[in-house]
């Protein structure tokens, strides 16, 4: 039971996987719309994955040695996720005509809490020990759909969004250890990538000058800055920035009006918390090492006021740096910068590889001393429960950034 009752949901709970577009018409372009997607009401997917916790958080309860009497009521910390899968299409075979591209919407119950009678802090009863693995990320919703279809995207989720908005407001009464417990839900959207938050927060697609999700920053302002950022966009002001985008309340010019809402040009549909996952992070550092590699090849520090070197030069740094990195390391070039490209370029045996094509002895030191800074910081990014797993680095991170 929801208190007060959720609005705009229907209050019966016994609803198993819903078509994901239920009340819509019969087809949308070519699809045949009852095969595009399949969900499970948040809320009973929630109380559902509640349920298959019982035990942990009855544990819980006991191991801090908490009884019924002094327990006020339990919170929810749920980490939500979304992102494209890519090429689903059927190989070969004759199902419905369906987009070859798929979404996934789903959540991870990261940690239960309690408050306690006469305590301020609340008392943590249950951490997700695991909360990237697979098992305890539950599916909500899977849509075959293209994520760059804004309208289809947004259609579908729509009511995933209703549902959401609707369980902040209120507060689940639901029996667990045989008595009536009253559950708060919180909700992170941390688990987009840049863009699928773009998508959901309206934002300019990745080629925009506004190269940041976390702040106003354009493409020119952040190369001249690289130390003091500060997180500044949030939900709310995005919607702000919309109406103002819709309205032009001051009657500015296309360009004026673009500069006062910093990008958002598309309504906001959901909240996310932008962040950035530990493979781009890895993917984006590889993406300026091998810059730096091919600048070093070329030596290029003793152009500084120089002209800049013609495609031709760089295009030859480039040929080097590849065939070298190929007959040393086995490491073929790629279009794309991917995961284990980047895992693989940045790696001390990687710089000292990269050190035989430098002519400077104090060059190559200073090579090999980034990439030993670089390593200091991975595991950082790498871990879990960095506080755990790698104090000692933690506590450098941002002196070696």
């Amino acid at each position: 039971e929801w208190q007060p009752a959720l609005k705009a949901v229907s209050s019966s709970w016994d609803v198993g996987i819903l078509d994901g577009i239920s009340g819509w018409t019969s087809s949308v372009e070519d699809v045949p719309v009852d095969t595009i997607a399949r969900r499970f009401r948040y809320d009973v997917a929630l109380v559902s994955a509640l349920k298959d916790l019982e035990e942990d958080l009855m544990e819980g309860l006991k191991d801090h040695g908490l009884d019924d009497s002094s327990v006020m009521g339990f919170s929810v910390t749920i980490k939500e996720s979304c992102d494209g899968m890519g090429d689903v299409s059927e190989k070969h075979g004759s199902g419905p005509a369906v987009p070859e591209k798929a979404v996934r919407f789903s959540f991870t119950i990261m940690s239960v809490s309690v408050q306690v009678e006469g305590k301020d802090a609340a008392v943590v009863i249950f951490q997700e020990m695991k909360p990237n693995s697979e098992l305890s990320c539950k599916p909500l919703c899977l849509m075959f759909v293209d994520e760059s279809d804004h309208e289809t995207l947004t259609a579908i989720l729509g009511p995933v969004v209703a549902e959401r908005n609707a369980m902040k407001e209120s507060r689940l009464i639901l029996s667990l250890g045989g008595l009536p417990r009253s559950f708060s839900f919180h909700f992170r959207g941390t688990g987009y990538d840049e863009k699928m938050v773009r998508e959901m927060e309206g934002l300019e697609a990745s080629g925009s000058t506004y190269i940041c999700t976390l702040c106003d920053s354009t493409r020119v302002e952040a190369s001249h800055n690289m130390v003091l950022h500060a997180i500044t966009r949030s939900h709310q002001e995005n919607l702000e920035r919309y109406e103002l985008w819709r309205t032009n309340p001051f009657s500015e010019s296309a360009e004026e009006l673009r500069d006062r809402v910093k990008g958002v040009s598309a309504k906001p549909f959901m909240e996310t918390q932008p962040t950035l996952d530990a493979l781009h992070c890895d993917i984006g550092n590889a993406t300026e090492f091998y810059k730096i590699f091919q600048d070093e090849i070329g030596e290029m520090h003793a152009r500084s006021g120089g002209p800049p070197p013609s495609r031709e030069e760089r295009r030859r740094w480039r040929a080097a740096l590849d065939k070298q990195l190929r007959k040393k390391l086995k490491l073929k070039p790629v279009m794309r910068m991917n995961g284990n490209y980047a895992r693989r370029l940045m790696t001390a045996e990687s710089a000292e590889v990269v050190c035989e094509l430098v002519r400077s002895e104090e060059r190559r030191q200073a090579l090999r001393e980034l990439m030993g800074l670089y390593l200091q910081m991975k595991p950082v990014w790498r871990a879990t429960w960095p506080a755990r797993e790698c104090p000692d680095q933690l506590c450098r991170y941002s002196f070696n950034s």
